[in-house]
């Protein structure tokens, strides 16, 4: 809504507006570009135009999304399910991806699914059993391990703590 209305009070009219990404069907000036990126980080945003930002920050989306905004198991590997999504090869992807923030895009996959793992946890409303299976994992076993290799403590540990701060 925001990047539509900035568009719009610069007089440049957008066919779509989605997740990270305004379409504009007209040439855009110097000059009404820098007062959108001037309006946009006002508001806390920022405009990408480099096209390996773009594949970054599409890249960072689809696993956020995929991570914590859908249930569905994917039914193919992460890595052709990312080449799939942004028509590139995953070796390009990853590449882009690790230079530009300095980690994997498995690094970056596993964190997002602990941080999940930890939300779900704190809710108390499913078992390690649950989450596990929610979260696509082959076992609990495997996933507390990559639990403990993340955050030092394991989901049991974890969980005993968020009960104690907050009855604290």
């Amino acid at each position: 809504m925001v990047v539509k209305s900035e568009l719009e009070n610069l007089g440049l009219n957008c066919t779509t507006v989605e997740l990270g990404e305004a379409e504009i069907n007209e040439d855009i000036s110097l000059a009404q570009l820098d007062n959108l990126n001037n309006a946009l980080k006002k508001v806390g945003l920022e405009l990408i135009e480099d096209k390996k930002s773009i594949l970054v920050e599409k890249t960072r989306t689809i696993i956020v999304e995929l991570v914590h905004h859908h249930d569905d198991q994917i039914k193919i590997n992460l890595s052709d399910y990312l080449s799939k999504k942004l028509n590139h090869s995953y070796t390009y992807i990853s590449n882009i991806f690790s230079q530009a923030k300095g980690t994997t895009i498995e690094n970056f996959y596993l964190s997002h699914k602990i941080e999940k793992v930890k939300e779900l946890l704190g809710y108390d409303e499913l078992n390690l059993t649950e989450i596990a299976y929610k979260l696509h994992y082959s076992s609990v076993a495997h996933l507390s391990n990559q639990f403990k290799k993340i955050t030092g403590l394991t989901p049991s540990h974890f969980k005993n703590l968020t009960h104690k701060s907050r009855r604290s």
